[in-house]
């Protein structure tokens, strides 16, 4: 007699001697879970440079990007200072994920949140923010300097309030001081301390400045650090002129990366950058593609401008070196822009992507 169904699962015979995963512990909450992301080889492009190119999956932070951390920092700082009590508002300007942490570690601690953000960035980030209980403002993008820069509008929104704080993302040295606590000895963890290099892209400064900071003091300065830079950006040839040119010229596609000035959070840290790259658009949008197709990993245009700069940087420091770099967060929240093939053309980027990666772009 055939046996089906419960009967005959129940007579099979199992092991449980060998446990097929080393479990992480529980946490508490949603701070708990924040950090000791997965350390990513990429397999594809490690092996067309003779070098390990690792990415930090940053994505995989529970509010979905690499400023979870900063945000939690900003917020503790602001508590330790006395500038904010129980059921108070944290108020800040950003492109959009330091936004996005925020909202998520307000739920957690009880504050209220409000966000001022260019008007420039996807509709998806407004969407998520708001979604998380934040208050959001839309505003013209206009340059620092200008009375109307959306991190001047939060200041003044937070200054208008009681029990508010503007956590001030860009010149808060808690955002970088997240990066040197936690990110940076991560990844000298998990691989070893063998970090040759690292690279990344800068909005704030934080991630670059406070990874920087840990590599070349444990390294004993040994680590190579890189800068990324999208187009329109100001720091790449500040750094490859000593620090005398400021100059701004074009765009680009990636969001919440790139600056018209050095900010306080990396200020203290130019020192330790050995090198700058500046990445065009049209190979961002192409590792984006090229990501997804090889590796199976979905991410926006500032994470794949990280992974070009790390190829690039293992071609410059030669073959059998250990590069790291950050995949900042999802594709999920520019989806409707990097997969649409109206928004790819009007950009002026069609050629960018290969023929045989067309396929992916499946938005009109």
């Amino acid at each position: 007699m055939i046996r089906t169904g419960i009967s005959t699962i129940a007579n099979r015979s199992y092991s449980t001697a060998k446990p097929v995963i080393s479990a992480a512990k529980a946490v508490n909450g949603f701070i708990g879970a924040l950090g000791n992301t997965p350390l990513i080889r990429l397999n594809k492009v490690s092996e067309e440079t003779g070098s390990n190119i690792y990415a930090k999956a940053e994505f995989m932070n529970p509010g979905g990007s690499v400023k979870d951390r900063a945000a939690l920092f900003v917020v503790q700082d602001a508590e330790s200072k006395g500038l904010i009590k129980a059921g108070g508002t944290v108020v800040e300007g950003t492109a959009g994920n330091t936004g996005i942490g925020l909202a998520h570690v307000c739920r957690a601690k009880g504050y209220k949140c409000v966000i001022y953000m260019p008007n420039t960035q996807s509709q998806e980030k407004i969407d998520l923010l708001r979604m998380l209980g934040a208050e959001v403002h839309p505003v013209p993008a206009v340059a620092f300097d200008n009375p109307q820069n959306y991190n001047h509008q939060a200041a003044r929104h937070a200054e208008a309030l009681d029990n508010a704080v503007w956590t001030n993302q860009f010149d808060n040295t808690a955002n970088r001081q997240a990066h040197i606590e936690t990110t940076g000895p991560e990844i000298w963890q998990q691989l070893d301390g063998q970090v040759d290099g690292f690279t990344c892209s800068t909005g704030t400064g934080g991630t670059l400045a406070g990874i920087a900071r840990f590599l070349k003091e444990k390294s004993g300065g040994k680590t190579k650090i890189y800068l990324a830079d999208p187009p329109g950006s100001v720091l790449y040839k500040y750094i490859k002129s000593g620090g005398t040119l400021i100059e701004r010229g074009g765009s680009s596609i990636t969001e919440g990366i790139g600056q018209g000035r050095v900010t306080e959070n990396l200020k203290p840290d130019l020192e330790l950058i050995d090198d700058a790259l500046q990445i065009p658009d049209a190979d961002s949008l192409h590792m984006v593609y090229r990501l997804l197709d090889e590796e199976g990993i979905y991410v926006g245009a500032s994470s794949a401008l990280n992974v070009v700069a790390a190829v690039e940087m293992a071609k410059k420091l030669g073959p059998g070196k250990n590069i790291v770099t950050i995949l900042c967060d999802g594709a999920y929240r520019y989806q409707s822009r990097l997969f649409s093939k109206k928004w790819i053309e009007s950009k002026g980027l069609t050629d960018a992507i290969p023929e045989h990666l067309k396929k992916y772009a499946v938005l009109e």
